[in-house]
C-alpha cells in the first residue's frame, strides 16, 4: 500500500504535549492500529522506515517521540556517543508513570482516529521494547512485539532506576512476540532467562524467539545490522498483528457503520 506518512498531533499528556507521527495507509478506510515505540534517539530515519513499513501493510501507525517533556518537539538524537549518553540519561529522568500515561494517550489517540477500527497492538525497539511490553497491560492492547527490551531483567526503567514490569506479567491479556540478541551485551543470558521464566511461571500467551545477533540488528543504519534477520522479525510481528488485530479497509468500514445502524 501506498503510504501516508506527513501527519502529526500533539497529544496530551500528563506532562506536556506528545509529538506524535502518523502513518497510515494513503487508501481510504480504517485500518488496526499500532503505536510503535522508537530506541532512546527518538524518531530516526530508521523508525520512521519501520513505521512506513508497518503501514504498507494495513496499519494505522502512532509514533510518539518518547522524551517529549525533556526534548523540544522534533529533536532526534543522532546515533552517537553523544547522542546515547543523552537518551540513557532522560531514560531514567523519566518516571515510569509518565512512560505509561504517555502509552495511554497514544492508544487512546488511535483508537479515537477516523481511520482505525479500534483494534490494538503496540511495537518497540530497545527501550521501545520495554515501553511497548509495559502498553501490553493496559486491557485493550490485542497484541505485542518486544525487540531486545532493554531493562525489563534489571528492572531499572524510569527516575528511580526500579520499575516493576515483571511484578505486572499477569495484567497482561494479549499475545507477546518477544525477540532478542544471542550477543546483546544490554540483555545477557541470564537476564533472558528471567523474563522467559516469569511469563512461563504467569502463564502468559507468548511466543520467544532468539537470534545470533547484536542488539540493535533490526536498525537500517550501521555495523550492526542483519537485513536476513530483520526480515524474519518484520514477517512474524505483521502475522501476528494480523492474526489479532484483523484486516481493515473499506469494507470493513462500510460494514461497521451498516451494524452501528
Amino acid at each position: 500500500m501506498i503510504v501516508n506518512d506527513t501527519e502529526s498531533a500533539d497529544l496530551s499528556t500528563q506532562t506536556g504535549p506528545m509529538r506524535t507521527n502518523l502513518f497510515r495507509p494513503a487508501a481510504e478506510g480504517r485500518y488496526p492500529g499500532l503505536v510503535l515505540f522508537s530506541e532512546i534517539f527518538q524518531v530516526t530515519g530508521p523508525i520512521r522506515r519501520m513505521a512506513a513499513m508497518l503501514a504498507g501493510h494495513g496499519f494505522v501507525v502512532a509514533v510518539p517521540e518518547i522524551f517529549h517533556e525533556l526534548e523540544s518537539a522534533g529533536t532526534v538524537l543522532a546515533y552517537d556517543g553523544a547522542g546515547a549518553e543523552r537518551g540513557n540519561k532522560h531514560k531514567i529522568t523519566k518516571t515510569v508513570a509518565s512512560y505509561d500515561s504517555d502509552a495511554r494517550a497514544a492508544l487512546d489517540y488511535l483508537a479515537s482516529s477516523s481511520h482505525c477500527t479500534g483494534r490494538l497492538g503496540v511495537m518497540g525497539i530497545c527501550i521501545g521494547g520495554h515501553l511497548a511490553f509495559r502498553a501490553a497491560m493496559q486491557p485493550d492492547v490485542l497484541a505485542a512485539t518486544c525487540c531486545y527490551a532493554t531493562d525489563i531483567h534489571k528492572r531499572s526503567l524510569g527516575e528511580g532506576m526500579h520499575d516493576n514490569s515483571l511484578d505486572r506479567i499477569g495484567e497482561i491479556t494479549g499475545e507477546l512476540l518477544m525477540i532478542w540478541g544471542r550477543q546483546d551485551p544490554h540483555i545477557p543470558r541470564e537476564g533472558r532467562a528471567l523474563i522467559y521464566n516469569a511469563l512461563s511461571d504467569g502463564e502468559r500467551h507468548f511466543q520467544w524467539h532468539e537470534f545470533n545477533a547484536a542488539h540493535a540488528f533490526l536498525r537500517d543504519e550501521g555495523p550492526r545490522y542483519d537485513p536476513a534477520a530483520a526480515r524474519i522479525c518484520y514477517d512474524m510481528a505483521l502475522e501476528l498483528f494480523a492474526r489479532k488485530l484483523g484486516e481493515g479497509d473499506r469494507r470493513f468500514a462500510a460494514t461497521s457503520t451498516e451494524t452501528k445502524h
